[in-house]
């Protein structure tokens, strides 16, 4: 008896499609909210006189991963409390199992466009 991953039914499928289309216009979305959120910022900085270097892309896109962290967590994303200690454990797992294998080699090209 083979392991292997069973082909899906048309319905898997169906359902497969949907979600990736969602998938993919959700982080769309998210993707454009941190160009604009950047860029919004320096403009209405540079607009006030501000002297000083506006937060980079990478700050606004570290806030949304620390709150959809917490959220995934079950807390408040707005007063970081409540959250599952064991469910937050779990998926800094994830993402170090990430990083160890697409990045720990070190030969791994890396991009600062997630989108691309």
């Amino acid at each position: 008896m083979s392991d292997a991953c069973p082909i899906p039914t048309p319905a898997e499928r169906q359902y497969l499609a949907v979600q990736d289309k969602a998938e993919r216009t959700m982080l769309a979305s998210i993707y454009r909210a941190l160009e604009d959120a950047a860029r919004q910022t320096a403009e209405e900085l540079q607009a006030s006189g501000y002297g000083g270097d506006p937060p980079a892309h990478g700050y606004f896109a570290a806030v949304a991963h620390q709150k959809l962290f917490v959220c995934l967590c079950g807390g408040d994303p707005e007063t970081f409390e409540g959250g599952d200690p064991d469910v937050a454990a779990r998926i800094i797992d994830n993402e170090r199992m990430i990083s160890e294998h697409y990045w720990a080699n070190g030969d791994a090209e890396q991009s600062s466009n997630p989108s691309g």
